[in-house]
């Protein structure tokens, strides 16, 4: 029983059960996580901190319930054998009676490094060695010294008690056989902060999308929780990214955000507007030595024209291809859509290994999707 209290009532004991707690929340999260990345619910349960909420059954965890022995027990007090404890007997419920059990849920809080970490443990994503000569330098704060003065939360006991011990020692008022350390005022220590420079390495998604009448709420949906994961993966590659949006039919035009997921055209289309936008982008701002860029066009696979589709094709090959890390495209599946683009890549590109399609044919053809986009590792 002493070992058990021990257990409980220590911090030790508390921050073993409180990972242990997390272990279980985290497994039940990769357990479920290819249904949250096809439903999407965890892009509206972002919050402004950069966590997310994420509804789960409830965990229950075993816990001692203390009571008053005087009130009785086993073999205890009146009564005969098979009759109702007191205070215990059946009462009449309310409401109607159903089969089903009922719905227990708890919300819990991930970080976006979190989520990252299970999504590459999850689709066995490489880590990315980013390329790239440029670097942004940004400020590092690593505690590297010892202070006499400073805020309590930063408070050194370790070295606190030493130089209390020594005090009590030189001084002698130290008694070895009633061991009894006060630390005054002048022997409190503090950890102390330094500042240093951190090179980080550039990084750009180019989000690309068609917007012609053919891509519904449906399709841009999905490319908006694919969007969602694949931001949470490179984030956690680079410390610093910069996102653009492009989106067309016939002609091309940068946006931003939230245009890029709710507007909706109803036009021809025409990919090599997009691409032409793209390349004028890279050239102008991502000069492919100091940038990692990611392009992820996402279309329903129709194109205006064979010939536009060959302007496309010798665009990828001399202008696109040789800069960036990977370009992405991913083939949203429309009842509308012809679906050929898709068809035409891998019949130009399928030697290449900068470029990866992928067909998305639902909501569930995401998981699929990212592990092809991102299993790289470029």
């Amino acid at each position: 029983m002493s070992e058990i209290k021990g257990r409980l009532f220590t911090m030790s004991g508390i921050k073993r059960d409180h990972g242990r707690f997390k272990d279980i929340v985290r497994g039940r999260i990769r357990k479920n996580l290819k249904n949250f990345i096809s439903q999407g619910e965890m892009i509206a349960r972002q919050g402004k901190d950069g966590k997310v909420s994420i509804p789960m059954p409830q965990i229950r965890l075993p816990k001692f319930i203390f009571g008053d022995n005087k009130k009785g027990g086993v073999a205890q007090g009146e009564g005969n054998e098979g009759d109702p404890v007191k205070g215990m007997q059946e009462q009449p419920g309310q409401g109607e009676a159903g089969q089903g059990e009922g719905q227990h849920e708890l919300e819990v809080e991930v970080s976006l490094e979190e989520l990252a970490e299970m999504l590459g443990e999850e689709l066995e994503l490489p880590k990315i060695e980013p390329k790239g000569a440029k670097e942004v330098t940004t400020k590092n704060y690593k505690y590297s010294g010892i202070n006499k003065f400073g805020p309590q939360s930063l408070r050194h006991y370790k070295r606190t008690y030493k130089e209390a011990l020594k005090r009590q020692i030189s001084s002698g008022v130290y008694n070895p056989e009633k061991p009894v350390i006060i630390p005054i005022k002048s022997d409190f220590r503090f950890r102390g902060w330094a500042e240093s420079p951190r090179p980080q390495t550039n990084a750009v998604i180019i989000y690309i999308m068609d917007v012609s009448g053919s891509m519904g709420d449906v399709q841009k949906d999905i490319v908006r929780n694919e969007a969602f994961w694949i931001d949470t993966w490179l984030r956690s590659q680079y410390k610093d990214i910069e996102r653009r949006y492009i989106i067309h039919d016939a002609t091309a035009k940068e946006v931003d955000q939230d245009t890029f997921y709710r507007t909706r055209e109803s036009g021809g289309t025409l990919i090599s507007s997009a691409y032409k936008l793209l390349v004028d982008m890279v050239t102008k701002d991502y000069a492919a030595s100091e940038w990692n860029i990611y392009p992820f066009h996402f279309s329903d696979g129709d194109n205006w024209s064979t010939e536009d589709t060959k302007v496309c094709l010798d665009m990828l090959r001399e202008q696109v291809l040789p800069v960036v890390n990977q370009f992405s495209y991913g083939q949203v599946e429309s009842r509308y859509g012809s679906g050929q683009f898709f068809k035409d890549l891998i019949e130009a590109f399928n030697q290449n290994e900068k470029l990866v399609a992928s067909r998305i044919p639902d909501r569930e053809g995401i998981y699929d999707s990212i592990k092809q986009f991102l299993g790289a590792g470029r």
